[in-house]
């Protein structure tokens, strides 16, 4: 089997460049659904119902995507085809879902609407989303792949730094961040929104433009793939059961990582507004939505992420320099455990920099490490495949968190009192200690290796 040859630090950049502008989506998404639901009317015990659609959609889109791309090839590639098309879809989405209060519709039709936007926005996210990874599996070679998933890393997490600052930025600078109309969102989001749109296609453009995939001749020669494996009849389940170890343990780690994420996603804008901009309640016994400490405190959850996308970025600089990757993975997990745990105790906004600060520690190894450790794993023609399936042990324990979110905030709440959002980052915390603990059964293999045995 050939070996991929090294490829310049700018093939590289240009592999992953587009990964910013749809990072700006996602960032979007992530720090202004809560928001956005909430100001819409939605109760906090409800909250996490919203976040079901997100991981649901990736789990049915992402695997589909690696399976058909890994069938496709045109004169435009393999995998930057579906990156394209899901961009453009995402910028139409992107440009309605935050006017869901603003087109005089009922509270109840305006949050149906903001679902069914959000469902097709975090789609075609999805789509665009899934192609970088499987370039970088199909493109890059063993030696440089974890500089490729570490350049991918940085570009997310500036993307997210971006997206997550806009609403602040916008707002600064004198667009409202308060609407007039009951139910709707503020100007200062939805300038984000548009912004984030007009950024992505254009990052996109740049990587369709730049980035030439590896015909289907020697995609085969570098990748081992025979004439009798590409008539070889096989489906999603055969290759699960095929599937090397590594795919199962770190699974089991991206359990309680993911888990972790999506309640700090979903209750970050309560835990903030409540611990530590005192927003006022409403005769329900719930933080008032429409105050302007909720939606100070909804700028401000913006540049919280984006000092933990600064903490993601300089710590994904230092875990290459880890000779021990399972050791730097655990690290990075505790770290961001403590984190969590630390924002129970703060009430004063500039200290919970230090919070997400090591909240990104844990982001920057979940979004390099786990991909970095399968791709090595993997061999053959179905490297698409395995990253659409493995893209389930990112969107399951999504759908988990968000289903039991409601419950476990019941289980914190007194009657009569505003629901203590803050205890489940302390929940997220002790999710991701637990995720350290299981890194210690990763075993790390070669597909190259295994190819030729």
């Amino acid at each position: 089997m050939k070996t991929l040859p090294n490829l310049s630090f700018g093939k590289l950049w240009n592999i992953s460049f587009g990964f910013f502008g749809v990072q700006i989506a996602y960032a979007l998404q992530s720090a202004n659904i809560s928001r956005i639901f909430s100001t819409l009317g939605a109760d906090p015990h409800d909250l996490s119902y919203f976040w079901i659609l997100p991981p649901l959609m990736g789990i049915i889109v992402q695997p589909i995507i690696g399976i058909l791309s890994d069938k496709t090839w045109c004169r435009f590639g393999r995998r930057i085809p579906y990156l394209f098309v899901g961009a453009l879809v995402a910028v139409i989405v992107m440009c309605l879902l935050p006017n869901a209060g603003s087109f005089g519709m009922a509270v109840s039709t305006a949050m149906i609407f903001g679902l069914f936007s959000l469902m097709f926005l975090d789609t075609s996210i999805n789509v665009a989303m899934q192609p970088f990874k499987m370039m970088v599996g199909d493109m890059v070679n063993e030696k440089q792949k974890g500089l490729a998933y570490s350049i991918q890393s940085f570009l997310c997490n500036a993307g997210s730094l971006v997206g997550y600052l806009f609403p602040f930025i916008f707002t600064w600078v004198g667009i409202s961040n308060v609407s007039d109309v009951a139910g709707a969102v503020p100007d200062s989001v939805i300038f984000s929104f548009y912004i984030g749109a007009a950024i992505l296609i254009l990052c996109v453009i740049y990587t369709t433009v730049k980035v030439k995939e590896i015909p289907p001749k020697e995609y085969a020669e570098y990748h081992g793939i025979t004439q009798e494996s590409k008539t070889e009849k096989t489906n999603v389940f055969k290759l699960l059961v095929k599937a090397p170890k590594a795919f199962w343990t770190v699974g089991l780690v991206q359990f309680f990582c993911w888990a972790a994420f999506m309640f700090m996603w979903t209750y970050t804008n309560g835990s903030i507004a409540g611990n530590v901009f005192n927003a006022p309640e409403t005769t329900n016994h719930l933080l008032d939505t429409g105050s302007p400490e909720y939606q100070a405190a909804g700028n401000w959850v913006g540049v919280l992420f984006a000092v933990q996308a600064i903490g993601s970025v300089v710590w994904a600089a230092v875990i290459p320099f880890f000779k021990n990757r399972k050791f730097a993975y655990a690290l990075s997990l505790v770290l961001g455990g403590i984190g969590f745990i630390s924002v129970y105790f703060i009430h004063d906004q500039y200290l919970l920099f230090a919070s997400f600060l090591l909240i990104g520690c844990a982001w920057a190894a979940m979004l390099a490490l786990p991909f970095t450790i399968l791709t090595n794993a993997l061999s053959g023609g179905h490297m698409g495949t395995y990253l659409g399936l493995f893209n389930g042990t990112i969107c399951v324990p999504q759908i988990v968190a968000a289903v039991v979110g409601g419950w476990i905030l019941s289980a914190f709440t007194v009657e009569g009192t505003v629901p203590p959002e803050v205890n489940m980052l302390v929940v997220a915390g002790v999710s991701l200690l637990i995720g350290a603990a299981c890194v210690g059964i990763i075993k790390e293999t070669s597909g190259a290796a295994a190819s030729k045995k």
